[in-house]
């Protein structure tokens, strides 16, 4: 096979992407960034007008993008948002599972409601996604590239009551590994990114309850989500068809190691 020199696109034409949490913080910036490259963007998040409206500039700057309400808690959801991204659009061949919840408990403290809550939405929903959309490409035998977002939490544990958390996105990083060999003789990539710290609307409830955490940071920054558009971007471009079953970390090595 003749290769391109370099051997590098980010055009998206002709996919159409499915993005988690795109009503606000990094799921907003996925969305844009997967618009511009040429996708048709479904977004889902439970704030339906915030997604009208994120789909309208989407629109006015020359992208097309749906607005799909969703609440990834609720199982039947899942998979019907999945359905109606594919009616409107087309086979759902890009899948970017961003939305995720803190605990902010110390974990003898958990109420089984908020466990639940947490790992309902950063494990069992991204899982299920991932399966539904999998499966409806493996029956129209198309490729497709899923990815997921884990944490810098994922590898360590960053204190101030995080620990459900941290486990949640080390199951987000096992659940890419595990499904990207299941998956990868359909040519179903499966890969994560681990942010640091990012500035969002998460982010920001974090440090109002713990103040500025970046004092122990290398370099006492927070990450602008423009930064993990190139990540992003790779991975769901044809560029990395041969990268599966992976997690880059993007986080500005926060934790010195």
């Amino acid at each position: 096979m003749d290769f391109p020199l370099p051997n590098f696109s980010i055009d998206l034409k002709g996919q159409t992407a499915l993005v988690t949490g795109a009503s606000s913080g990094l799921g907003v910036r996925f969305a844009k960034a997967l618009a511009r490259c040429g996708a048709q963007v479904a977004l889902t998040a439970r704030r339906l007008e915030r997604l009208e409206s994120i789909a309208a500039e989407i629109s006015v700057a020359g992208g097309k993008a749906i607005p799909l309400q969703l609440d990834v808690t609720d199982a039947d959801q899942l998979t019907k948002v999945v359905a109606e991204a594919e009616r409107q659009l087309g086979p759902v061949t890009i899948l970017v599972n961003n939305a995720g919840i803190p605990d902010a408990q110390r974990a003898t403290k958990m109420s089984i409601d908020l466990i639940d809550r947490v790992l309902d939405t950063n494990v069992r929903a991204p899982y299920v996604l991932s399966c539904e959309v999998a499966r409806r490409l493996i029956a129209a035998k198309l490729p497709g590239r899923i990815v997921n977002i884990a944490s810098s939490s994922a590898y360590a544990y960053g204190g101030n009551g995080a620990a459900l958390y941290s486990i949640s996105k080390a199951a987000v990083v096992r659940m890419s590994e595990a499904l990207a060999v299941e998956w990868a003789k359909f040519n179903i990539n499966v890969n994560a990114i681990a942010p640091g710290a990012f500035s969002s609307e998460m982010m920001d409830g974090m440090l109002q309850r713990v103040g500025d955490i970046t004092k122990g940071f290398p370099r006492p920054r927070i990450g602008n989500p423009a930064q993990l558009d190139s990540t992003l971007l790779f991975l769901v471009s044809p560029s990395s068809d041969f990268v599966t079953g992976t997690c880059v970390r993007v986080d500005d090595v926060q934790d010195g190691r």
